[in-house]
This record gives structure tokens, sequence and C-alpha cells, in this order.
């Protein structure tokens, strides 16, 4: 049984609410990554931020990067895995929930993330397939 903390990439780095965004676009940059989670004073996850919320909901509404705090445009429930959670757990959250990157805990503390670079290296193509289909399918129409 392959579990989570298999395929995560270890050490995530995390911001709290009260970083600015400019500080986030430079961590992502010095990282190389295209997310970063967001915690409380508390080190309780509060959810992710992506280089793309950084341009949609800060730069390209006219607000300033340096003063706009991560707290301010993280939005929804927060999801995240049981490092000892199975393989099919990890699949089942993403594609529930149509993310492309998942947080590690173990614990009570991140221990790693979970992106689709991880998956495309430890899946078979034809679960990598099928999680593919879920997450990049069309959202379901709501009335």
């Amino acid at each position: 049984m392959t579990i989570a903390k298999e395929i995560m990439h270890p050490g995530a780095h995390w911001i709290t609410k009260e970083d600015t965004l400019d500080h986030a676009a430079r961590l992502m940059l010095e990282l190389n990554v295209g997310a970063l989670p967001v915690g409380d004073a508390k080190e309780r996850l509060c959810g992710i931020i992506t280089d793309r919320d950084i341009v949609v909901k800060c730069v390209a509404k006219g607000k300033n990067p340096a003063e706009c705090k991560a707290g301010e445009i993280v939005e929804g429930t927060p999801r995240w895995i049981d490092a000892n959670a199975d393989v099919e757990d990890v699949l089942h959250e993403m594609e529930s929930h149509r993310i492309r990157r998942l947080p590690v805990i173990e614990n009570k503390r991140l221990v790693g993330m979970i992106s689709e670079a991880d998956l495309a290296r430890h899946l078979p193509d034809d679960q990598l397939a099928e999680f593919a289909g879920h997450i990049y399918s069309p959202a379901p129409v709501r009335h």
C-alpha cells in the first residue's frame, strides 16, 4: 500500500495569514513553487494561496501586493490529508474537491505537499489519466 508520505514533496513551506502577497510571491520564486499553504497564528491550516490567486485577486484588481495580506484572498475550506493515508484516499480527496495540490499533515503539522507532478511520478498511467479526467473535465452545472 502506497501512502501519502511516500509520494509527497517533503518539507513544504507555509506562510501566515498576515504575510503580504509580495512576500508570498518572492517565496514562491525562491522555492520554485506555484502555491503555498497559509496558516493562522496557531499554525492551523487556513488554505492555500497560488500564484494565480495573487494575480487575479490582487494585482488585476489594482491592489498593492506589498499591502494585501494572504488572509484577505485565501478562501474556502482547507483540504488536507494525513501522512499515512492511502494513495486512493489522496486521489479521492483531490478528485472530489477538484484540487491540484494537497497539504500533508502528520501529528497536526504540515510535513509536505502532494501536487500533480508528485502523482505523475508515482502513479501508473491509467490511474493518472483517470485523475486528470476528474480534475480537468468541466464542472457539473448546478441549477
